[in-house]
């Protein structure tokens, strides 16, 4: 499937900045080479002494903004994080890839997909982007909804699952992954993308990086002084692990197997 889809909305202009600003948003959640274990109450996921890193599919967010602004489209590319006051390691390290600057949303506690997508909006509203990435889904609740509804609730363009992106004369030309092939969307800017798997491959970050983003500014805002309700309707009454896998059983011959599969009641 191959098509072109041209999309409008909202009440600013399509046309591009010259001080284009990208934001991105950066989450924290275990890094996905650990084995995640659940807590013996059944309270929660333990993360006492396990890695933390960047999702997967915000690296890939980040590292498209990054390049937009090297083709010189965008001047600004700003890492926003949601998260408890230990965050500003993992901002750090968005920051050491090359972002400009980073903001903090302390957030004790963590938030659904709806509460974050009304503080991306209050801070759309302070920083005026023309262009939000996030990737299309965080590794830890795979819930695949911050960057859709932060579109309903700016009222402007989305495009999801990119595999592409293109930004030029007020537009991002977008290539996006669907059950039968590809799909080209045009949207106007300002707009919401959210990035799938293939669309690159993330920059290793190097020591001098590293030191440079110490001098990097990190805005630290209060959750509560942004007036956003939580407004989570989700509520978690227990974790538990999948099932243990049952011991295998040897057989003879394919009649024993038929047999042993018909007493389970699978023939």
């Amino acid at each position: 499937m191959n098509g072109t889809t041209s999309r409008r909305g909202g009440t600013l202009t399509g046309e591009e900045s010259p001080d284009m600003k990208i934001l991105v948003g950066y989450k924290r959640v275990v890094d996905y080479n650990v084995r995640i274990t659940v807590k013996p109450d059944g309270s929660g996921v333990a993360t006492e002494g396990v890695k933390l890193s960047a999702n997967p599919f915000d690296d890939i967010a980040l590292e498209e903004a990054l390049r937009l602004r090297e083709k010189g489209v965008a001047t600004e590319v700003v890492v926003v994080g949601i998260g408890p006051a230990d965050l500003q390691a993992h901002l750090r390290n968005g920051l050491a890839m090359g972002a400009n600057r980073a903001i903090h949303v302390v957030a004790p506690d963590a938030v659904q997909p709806l509460t974050a997508a009304r503080v991306f909006l209050k801070l759309v509203e302070k920083e005026q982007p023309q262009l939000v990435i996030v990737g299309k889904q965080a590794i830890d609740d795979d819930c695949n909804q911050t960057g859709q509804m932060l579109a309903a609730l700016w009222n402007r363009p989305q495009a999801t699952f990119a595999s592409k992106v293109e930004v030029a004369d007020g537009k991002a030309r977008v290539t996006r992954e669907v059950d039968a092939g590809l799909e080209t969307l045009e949207v106007d800017l300002p707009a919401v993308i959210t990035t799938d798997l293939r669309l690159n491959e993330p920059r290793f970050i190097k020591l001098p990086d590293i030191m440079k983003a110490k001098s990097k500014p990190i805005e630290t805002v209060e959750f509560a002084s942004l007036g956003v309700e939580p407004g989570d309707h989700l509520r978690i009454t227990r974790y538990a692990p999948p099932p243990k896998r049952q011991k295998g059983v040897m057989v003879k011959d394919v009649a024993e197997l038929v047999a042993a599969l018909k007493a389970k009641g699978l023939l």
